[in-house]
């Protein structure tokens, strides 16, 4: 997902009540606050607040991760603030029951909530491409993948990627062996150890494995199967927050595309700032990576693929209907693209 944090068991969603503000009590596990205290600010356009978001390890989160860094929402009078749940069940259901008011997750992820009939809504774009399914030496077809172990992400575009590859391939997902992992560096090390025969991985991480292993294979980008500029993840956030706190999320908004034109024209500079804090991993191979998984704030265009990219879904049993169009609303993010015009027009990556 987007959030690369994964668990052995799934979120009960059908049994969580979204109406209600609660802790989770699923692990009984802490919950860290990554932020700068809160103050008022002067000259600001509205009163100082603060959002609370969850979020992943790959680059589809490096607009968000490089907007807490830089704390760019903070001129618009709204403080950033990251919440680091232990598992990937807090980091989808911290969202649906208010906890937080937004996050970046796999579009997956996502559909499974608002199924469940979590109040949730997308907002804006997060990362595309950059999913990888890589695996040992040797192993470099799907027949050669049957009775294999694959390590991936529970209801995360990298489960889904790997069952929709294998089916393109004629191999059924029941004949290969998956081991949800705990986190991404569990699943990196699990591979490098040869604990996992074959991974699915996002950036900066796949390239990292490419590196490091020996002889491995990279049999899928996404790309042979979703097509060139797939989505991986979006911003979401609670449905009330749309009209309780518009100015709120726009500053978010904002804040992810100054992130994404400094990434665009500043990669040396954007790099110091993540890799080590966001990203565990060289700056060598995010160097090499940045540029296979761009984070875009304006996914748009994407629309039509969030929304029927569910059949596999449906399929693997992770929800029953499929989401209609008001799962999705970009009103907010034209708002900030009217309102930000020039800002805009410097982006590499928008929609067509």
């Amino acid at each position: 997902m987007c959030d690369r944090i994964g668990c052995t068991h799934l979120p009960d969603l059908e049994s969580i009540d979204f109406g209600r503000r609660r802790l989770l009590k699923a692990s009984g596990a802490a919950v860290l606050t990554m932020g700068i205290s809160s103050s008022l600010l002067s000259g600001a356009a509205y009163a100082a607040s603060e959002l609370k978001s969850t979020h992943g390890t790959g680059f589809c989160n490096l607009n968000i991760f490089l907007a807490h860094a830089m704390q760019f929402s903070k001129e618009d009078g709204v403080e950033l603030k990251f919440v680091n749940t232990p598992t990937f069940a807090e980091q989808v259901t911290f969202l649906g029951i208010g906890q937080v008011d937004l996050g970046l997750m796999p579009y997956t992820s996502f559909i499974a909530l608002f199924d469940a009939g979590a109040p949730v809504k997308i907002i804006a774009g997060g990362g595309v491409e950059g999913c990888i399914i890589v695996s040992r030496p040797g192993l470099d077809s799907a027949d050669k993948l049957k009775g294999k172990t694959l390590g991936t992400f529970q209801l995360d575009t990298l489960e889904v990627l790997p069952y929709d590859w294998l089916k393109k391939h004629g191999v059924a997902f029941k004949d290969v062996n998956v081991r949800y992992m705990g986190s991404t560096p569990e699943a990196v090390e699990a591979f490098k150890a040869g604990a996992l025969d074959w991974i699915c991985t996002i950036e900066p991480y796949g390239t990292a494995l490419l590196n490091d292993v020996k002889g491995s294979h990279k049999l899928s980008d996404g790309r042979d199967i979703y097509g060139e500029g797939y989505t991986d993840c979006v911003l979401a956030c609670r449905a009330n927050l749309i009209t309780e706190n518009p100015a709120g999320l726009k500053a978010i908004i904002k804040a992810m595309m100054k992130a994404q034109h400094m990434a665009e024209t500043q990669q040396a500079e954007t790099l110091q700032k993540v890799v080590g804090t966001y990203y565990k991993t060289s700056l060598e191979n995010a160097t090499l990576a940045m540029g296979k998984q761009p984070s875009v704030v304006d996914a748009r265009k994407q629309t039509d693929f969030i929304l029927q990219r569910t059949d596999s879904l449906i399929e693997m049993g992770y929800i029953k209907n499929k989401p209609e169009r008001n799962a999705i609303d970009w009103h907010l993010l034209e708002e900030v693209i009217a309102e930000n015009k020039d800002l805009y027009a410097k982006l590499k990556y928008k929609a067509a």
